[in-house]
């Protein structure tokens, strides 16, 4: 594997200027080592703690659970027919008093607090540590947990992603290396994305042996408490806890926030609707997505007047999305 490429002292004109356009994942060390968050964990586990509940509302949380025999790897049962672990709700304080109970345990029960909105569930957490490389209209989400591992997954955004408390390890694989990842059942999952069927540490290279390919792709990393990682979009990530509590603050942001539609449903539909037909027909189709969505002839509407482009246009005028999403969900009902 390769190492992640590490930068310190970054900042937002660096990042948006020169590590964003490049596309590749970034570790910026000591980046929010003077967060008030990070100071408290560096002094202590129960430091941590107390300082993370000064913030509570007492809302209930999404937690992930499950048996100390998932040895703290969030994944599926045997029979890919569920889980290994279940999604419920906890409270935060009562949670993090669990897991410094168990935190000698090895392995010890699966707990991790996920995808927490901080200004709703903690407010004012954000205000005293705040990240000054991207707007304060992106809200951060808090994970919280003892020793969890999150099988790689991909993320339809960019993320930055901050550790606060504890050891975490990163192993991330470019989006070509897909065919290579043994991608799990796209019906059921962890946390609504797809994630490898491998098991990073103890690999089964005689049930998966492209995955070797992926590891001569993969790039890797263990941030400390302050560091941060820029993890691009469409990356897949695999993510290990390693210390007796661990938080991880991140940000996801990308996608014009008036598409407001997961690109995924795309690749579903076309699932569905294409990828049975004849051959021939494919090979027409892959022609269509190539004009029209990736405008590998360039811009597919150009030889058109301006305000006859309609969904071809580059302003992308709201009655033509209005319209071509209605359509939509007219054939979406009748298939």
């Amino acid at each position: 594997m390769n190492k992640i490429e590490e930068l310190s002292n970054v900042t937002p004109e660096q990042f948006h200027n020169e590590i964003l356009p490049k596309g590749k994942p970034v570790v910026m060390r000591g980046l929010v080592n003077e967060w008030p968050m990070v100071k408290a964990a560096r002094a202590g586990d129960r430091v941590f703690c107390d300082y993370l509940k000064q913030f509570d509302r007492g809302l209930e949380l999404d937690t992930m659970t499950g048996p100390i025999s998932t040895n703290g790897r969030i994944f599926y049962n045997q029979d890919l027919s569920g889980l290994n672990s279940r999604m419920g709700k906890s409270r935060l304080a009562t949670s993090l008093d669990f897991i410094l109970e168990h935190a000698d345990e090895n392995p010890g029960p699966l707990l991790a607090m996920q995808s927490v909105v901080v200004p709703h569930y903690l407010p004012g957490l954000q205000l005293e540590n705040s990240l000054s490389l991207l707007p304060e209209d992106v809200h951060p989400r808090i994970w919280i947990g003892g020793k969890v591992t999150v099988a790689a997954h991909y993320d339809t955004a960019e993320n930055i992603a901050c550790c606060v408390a504890g050891k975490r390890h990163f192993t991330l694989f470019p989006p070509n290396q897909i065919a290579n990842l043994y991608v799990g059942p796209l019906e059921l999952t962890p946390a609504g994305a797809t994630i490898s069927m491998v098991d990073l540490v103890n690999p089964d290279f005689e049930r998966y042996p492209k995955f070797k390919q992926a590891l001569e792709a993969a790039e890797e990393t263990i941030l400390e408490p302050g560091d941060a990682i820029h993890i691009p979009y469409l990356w897949w990530h695999n993510v290990q806890s390693l210390g007796k509590i661990n938080a991880l603050m991140n940000y996801w942001w990308g996608e014009p926030e008036e598409q407001r539609v997961d690109s995924r449903n795309a690749l579903y539909h076309a699932m569905m609707t294409i990828r049975f037909l004849p051959e021939r027909y494919r090979e027409a189709w892959h022609e269509m997505f190539k004009h029209y969505v990736f405008e590998t002839n360039g811009k597919p509407g150009e030889h058109l007047p301006e305000e006859k482009r309609g969904i071809l246009s580059d302003i992308k005028p709201e009655s033509s999305i209005i319209k071509m999403r209605a359509a939509l969900a007219k054939a979406l009902i009748r298939n």
